[in-house]
This record gives C-alpha cells, sequence and structure tokens, in this order.
C-alpha cells in the first residue's frame, strides 16, 4: 500500500492524529484507526469528542428504536397466547417494564455516565449514514478499514 508523498491518509473518516511526517505516511495509512465511539473525525481528521445534543428528529429516531423491541414483545405475546387470558395481560406489563427498564439503564451507562441525557454528533453529509462505502483504496487493490460511527448515537 502506498499513500504517496501525502502527509495525511486518504478517505473521509481516518483519524489523522498520530502524524508524524510524510516519512511515516506509510506506516500511518496501514495503522490507521476509527475514532472511538462517541468521537468522529474533524476537517483536520483529527478524532474529537461529541458534544451537540441530539436534535428533535434524531429523538423522534431513538424513541422508534426504544418503542420498536417493546411493540415486537406486545405482537409475539398477542401471537402466541391464544385466546385473551390474565396471564396475557401480565406478560403485557412485564415486556413493558422490561423495555423501559432496559432503555434507563443504557442511557445511565451511555456517555455522560449517570445522567438520562445523551451527546450526540450531527450529521454534516449524507455519507456521514454510510461510512463503510468510504474506505480508501489508496492502490486501488487493498482497502484501508477506518469507518466508524459517524452519527452518533443514532
Amino acid at each position: 500500500i502506498s499513500c504517496g508523498m501525502s502527509s495525511t491518509c486518504p478517505g473521509l473518516y481516518c483519524d489523522n492524529s498520530f502524524n508524524f511526517g510524510t516519512i511515516f505516511s506509510y506506516l500511518l495509512c496501514v495503522s490507521f484507526e476509527v475514532c472511538p465511539r462517541g468521537e468522529r473525525t474533524n476537517l483536520q481528521k483529527i478524532c474529537e469528542r461529541c458534544t451537540e445534543s441530539p436534535e428533535l428528529y434524531d429523538w423522534l429516531y431513538l424513541g422508534f428504536m426504544a418503542m420498536l423491541p417493546l411493540v415486537l414483545h406486545w405482537f409475539f405475546i398477542e401471537w402466541y397466547s391464544g385466546k385473551k387470558s390474565s396471564s396475557a395481560l401480565l406478560q403485557h406489563v412485564t415486556a413493558m417494564l422490561e423495555c423501559s427498564v432496559s432503555a434507563v439503564i443504557t442511557l445511565l451507562v451511555t456517555e455522560p455516565v449517570g445522567t438520562l441525557g445523551i451527546r450526540s454528533c450531527r450529521v454534516q453529509m449524507l455519507s456521514d449514514w454510510y461510512t463503510m462505502l468510504y474506505n480508501p483504496s489508496p492502490d486501488y487493490v487493498n482497502t484501508l478499514h477506518c469507518t466508524q460511527e459517524a452519527v452518533y448515537p443514532l
């Protein structure tokens, strides 16, 4: 793999924080890693922490994703319970309790830990949703895998 004489690796989502100049460009392009969860690359290709708050549509999407398991639980409870019974009602309540507790615990253990809030990386370009399609191939043979979750936590 040859990255040429460029001091940065190609690709929109490569972390370039360990750049030591053009001498090490080959080693850097081979050993690039993705940004950690909750971070994304900026214009200088350096990982930076996501600090924004989710927008309304982000909250609606996260709410939908949180409600989907509950709706699926309820669907399959109805599907397999047959006749209406008190045990089906108990199963519905238990499913709602399970999904609610898991959503709260998820929020508590996600950064910032111990709060019910979340940080977000906002969408800047359409390619942020499809980072795996933007893995660079400097020599058109070998692909550098430096994709990441650019629209954290979505």
